[in-house]
């Protein structure tokens, strides 16, 4: 698995490349949001840790136009711990947020989490692969693509987690503190608006007219639920 670590800080990259080497990845470094955008193109990544303060294209930018072409899950490390800087990353398309001063090890226990839903294969009842099809969505939980009237959509590991959940149990209210449980991890400690900005972003994607919901639907006061 190829990581890429981005960060101006090179003392801060160094650290995290030796660990994340001592756990077998393979880590590629670069310093800027420009050439972060470049080895993104050129594609070959299981995941990008990108910081979220970089002199000229930073963070947000830079995993803005990585949206553009890809849906490789994206860790944002960021100095600021306000709960309105998280959400401007999640708006942007990263898929987890941490803010440093942090752990080494809860950074490799959120990199295995995203790694391991990425990669998480989905079976039907009697044990066969299944590919789920609600009106004109078509999810493949195998290989982890998703047709909207028989077009690609480009979702991130997040929302493809959170169509999944919500295709595979029509009718099912889930609040936003049971969506923060199933797809973040019952640990997060983000805000529950996280959710909500998830929810919409999907909408714009697999939704006819995301001003008016036909599939993913809101319960006022308690959450969201798949339309049966």
């Amino acid at each position: 698995m190829k990581i890429l670590v981005v960060d101006d800080e090179k003392l801060l990259v160094k650290g995290i490349k030796f660990n994340l080497e001592n756990e077998g990845y393979q880590v590629e470094c670069c310093y800027d949001g420009e050439s972060a955008v470049q080895l993104a193109r050129a594609g070959g990544y299981g995941l990008i840790i990108l910081d979220r303060m970089m002199p000229g294209l930073d963070g947000l930018e830079a995993c803005q136009q990585i949206r553009e072409f890809s849906t490789v899950p994206i860790i944002m490390l960021t100095a600021r711990s306000e709960d309105s800087d998280k959400l401007l990353g999640f708006e942007s398309g990263a898929d987890d947020y941490i803010t440093k001063p942090f752990n080494i090890l809860e950074l490799k226990a959120r990199i295995r989490a995203l790694l391991r839903r990425a990669s998480m294969p989905a079976v039907g009842e009697d044990g066969a692969e299944s590919v789920l099809r609600r009106e004109h969505i078509e999810l493949d939980p195998v290989k982890r693509s998703v047709k909207k009237d028989g077009a690609g959509v480009e979702l991130t590991a997040k929302e493809f987690d959170l169509l999944e959940l919500f295709m595979r149990n029509p009718g099912r209210v889930y609040s936003r503190d049971n969506l923060l449980d199933l797809i973040w991890g019952y640990d997060y400690q983000g805000d529950a608006r996280t959710v909500d900005v998830h929810v919409r972003r999907l909408r714009e994607k697999v939704e006819r007219n995301s001003a008016s919901p036909e599939l993913i639907i809101t319960k006022w006061g308690v959450g969201y639920y798949f339309a049966e």
